[in-house]
């Protein structure tokens, strides 16, 4: 007996000693009662191997009720590797599910964790997805303990996958770090789920002529590459709320806001046959705000500026040759910086007509200036030459004492001079006769009369600004009252949880 105890002390753990030792002794207590009701049929040796019998089944029950979930486990990942042996032995990865009975249908649909940047002069726009593929594939249908396998996305390579590529893809990446980000799951009916992540480039059509107060729908075009329709046809996932869905955090844009998104589904024909295209449109609205401040603002200041010198004196050359001249060269230089943010497009947009017409009114105020000036010089005619010979020969009066040779005054009357007059006389002569010369440049010369206003100035103060305001007017009321042309787009942006 005591033998018998020392077995079950080396099977048996400490936990399960605890629970063995209350069992032990209600056993050794059956024990005695066998025996004394036995006295003459049994023997140590007896008891002994029959109290072993009973150790042993206790062992077996103890043991046995600690390994059913080790061997459920086991047992499931024997079952799941017998089940994916047995799907891929004679799997041939390069033909289609159902080749030459059935079109393969792809369901598709697209979540974008990440929208943006833009770029205006490549037109083009970046995006990261996660691009999720479903399709049956009836070779992998399994029957098990479990209705989906989670399978890692090694499995990936050695069944079919869709040969899916992006039309209007200019650069195409799929994120490896620090695992090839692909998902794989396997229904028992043969369904597959493939996700994978991806950042895509892809081209972006602008018509910039409202530019920048334009909007743009910025598509995003795949379907397969070499199956055409009779083989495989590409379709958005059924009962899904939106096949397109952006997060609400998603907007990488700086320059633009993204209004609205639309999905749609188009077949297209080549030479090689007939091709399903499934089609993402992404519409975006530019925000004005930047432009006002680098462009519009510093063109209005110039055109201010440059009417300043209708408030200056017309005499004043320098000043209103230096007003005219820097801002006719700030204007150019604004007009070039505009434009190199711009593709090298063959029409004007918006942005060029606003500086177009801002540097005809810098270049008008210019040419006012030199129209004020012309025609100052000539009405005041400052050379003393000109003006002396501009004015007309004035009739003298027969009565008004003039200047003789011999200093003598005469009032028209002839009498010989008396020679022996008094000194006085010939004094009072040469006075009157300096006066008389006095008098005679006073009115030879025009009156000039400085800090004068021309008339072409005063017209220019009323009519520039007249002008630029109502420009001004026309100019936003058409721009930012029009609606962009986008049709069936869906306001707002689609999110998901």
């Amino acid at each position: 007996m005591l033998n018998s105890y020392s077995l079950i002390e080396q099977r048996l753990s400490r936990r399960q000693l605890e629970l063995v030792i209350p069992v032990m002794v209600c056993l050794c207590e059956l024990g005695c009662l066998i025996r004394i009701a036995r006295p003459f049929s049994s023997s140590y040796l007896e008891d002994s191997v029959v109290a072993m019998v009973f150790g042993d089944f206790l062992i077996l029950c103890l043991s046995s009720s600690e390994a059913p979930k080790e061997a459920a486990a086991n047992d499931n990942s024997t079952v799941f590797t017998r089940i994916l042996d047995g799907l891929l032995d004679g799997y041939d990865n390069r033909l289609r599910p159902g080749l030459g009975e059935n079109v393969t249908e792809i369901q598709t649909n697209i979540f974008v964790t990440s929208f943006g940047p833009v770029s205006d002069t490549e037109m083009e726009y970046t995006i990261d997805v996660f691009f999720r593929q479903t399709w049956k594939d009836e070779r992998l249908c399994f029957k098990g303990p479990m209705e989906m396998l989670p399978l890692n996305n090694l499995l990936a390579s050695n069944i079919w996958t869709p040969d899916t590529f992006f039309l209007n893809g200019k650069k195409s990446i799929a994120h490896n770090m620090t695992t090839p980000n692909k998902l794989l799951r396997l229904k028992d009916d043969g369904t597959l789920l493939y996700t994978m992540r991806l950042t895509i480039s892809a081209e972006c059509p602008m018509q910039l002529e409202d530019f920048p107060m334009d909007a743009h729908a910025c598509p995003l075009k795949f379907g397969s590459y070499a199956y055409p329709v009779s083989e495989v046809v590409y379709t958005w996932t059924e009962g899904a709320s939106k096949p397109v869905m952006v997060a609400e955090d998603g907007s990488r844009l700086n320059q633009y806001l993204l209004i609205g998104l639309t999905s749609s589904t188009e077949n297209i024909h080549t030479s090689r046959g007939q091709y399903t295209v499934m089609m993402a449109h992404f519409y975006l609205k530019r925000k004005i705000g930047y432009f006002v401040i680098q462009t519009y603002m510093p063109c209005f200041m110039t055109v201010i500026l440059s009417q300043v010198s209708f408030w200056l004196n017309r005499e004043s050359v320098p000043a209103r040759t230096v007003f005219g001249v820097t801002t006719v060269l700030t204007m150019t230089t604004l007009s070039i910086s505009a434009r190199n943010s711009l593709p090298k497009v063959a029409y004007a947009t918006a942005m060029d007509w606003f500086i177009a017409v801002c540097y005809a009114f810098v270049f008008s105020a210019l040419i006012e200036f030199a129209t004020v000036n012309y025609f100052t010089k000539r009405s005041w005619a400052w050379d003393g030459k000109k003006a002396l010979e501009a004015q007309p020969p004035k009739k003298r009066d027969p009565m008004v004492l003039s200047k003789k040779p011999n200093n003598v005054c005469s009032a028209g009357v002839n009498y010989t001079p008396n020679l022996t007059k008094d000194v006085s006389i010939s004094t009072i002569s040469n006075t009157t006769s300096v006066q008389l010369r006095a008098s005679e440049t006073k009115m030879a010369d025009p009156k000039k009369t400085y800090n004068s206003v021309s008339k072409i100035d005063k017209m220019s103060r009323i009519v520039f600004p007249v002008l630029f305001g109502t420009f001004n007017l026309v100019y936003w009321a058409t721009y930012l009252n029009r609606v962009p042309l986008v049709e069936g787009v869906v306001e707002g942006v689609v999110t998901s949880t």
